[in-house]
């Protein structure tokens, strides 16, 4: 079974090498996705493709947000044969170990999501504010939707290649956190089965966030116009 890491990166020099190589003991294949990355990441990319057989790279001309570049790279991962497409962010806040056991729990639901507001999750080096809004927007989704996950903004996910093909990607247009809201949302939607795997995420020490004030805006006005489209059969 094949399983393809979709690695989304801007400016994201610092970290890129050790994740790669540490995704490589996981015996997953990686796509890289760069948004023309003013600090070389891109070039950096090419290089490690070039020594390392599981590693390609997707180049995009600009950034546009993490939900289309996350949408360039599912395309090419179903493009070249994947059986499981996972996401994860490239800045070690999710632990490359973890991606073994996503794929493993694979086996009992279509969508798999490393999970910090399960039993057993946890958040290492937040402050008490990025804890509020992490885990309040969380719960704000779930009750909106109406749905049973407890981390919907996470990041960390596996899915079959079978919900990636069933869901409409293009009618997918969130660009932030709100795009993982969405792509859970309309997997749920669909009939998919979702669990939720209990992970220790820790901030990044490398580089910088890419959290902004319209990311966070975009998930509060998305999340009940997600819930309106589904309510009149427009989802």
């Amino acid at each position: 079974m094949k399983a393809v890491v979709c690695l989304p990166t801007y400016n994201e020099r610092e970290n890129l090498e050790r994740m790669l190589l540490a995704l490589g003991e996981e015996g997953v294949s990686v796509l890289v996705i760069d948004d023309n990355s003013p600090d070389g990441t891109g070039e950096l990319a090419d290089r490690l493709a070039e020594e390392l057989a599981h590693v390609q790279v997707l180049h995009r001309d600009r950034k546009e947000g993490l939900g289309p570049a996350y949408l360039a790279g599912f395309r090419r991962a179903l493009a070249g044969g994947a059986d499981l497409v996972l996401e994860m962010d490239a800045d070690f806040s999710h632990d490359p170990a973890d991606v073994t056991r996503l794929i493993h729990w694979a086996s009992e639901a279509e969508v798999v999501l490393g999970s910090r507001y399960v039993r057993g999750g946890s958040i290492a080096n937040w402050g008490r504010l990025r804890r509020f809004v992490s885990a309040g927007g969380s719960r704000y989704a779930r009750r909106v939707l109406g749905v049973h996950v407890h981390d919907l903004t996470g990041g960390f996910k596996c899915f079959r290649r079978e919900v990636l093909e069933e869901l409409d990607l293009d009618a997918i247009t969130s660009r932030g956190y709100a795009f993982q809201i969405e792509t859970t949302y309309r997997a749920l939607r669909a009939g998919f089965r979702v669990i939720e795997v209990p992970i220790a995420f820790a901030d990044r020490e490398r580089g910088g966030s890419k959290m902004s004030r319209g990311i966070v805006l975009e998930a509060i006005w998305r999340v009940p116009a997600l819930r309106l489209r589904a309510l009149t059969g427009r989802l």
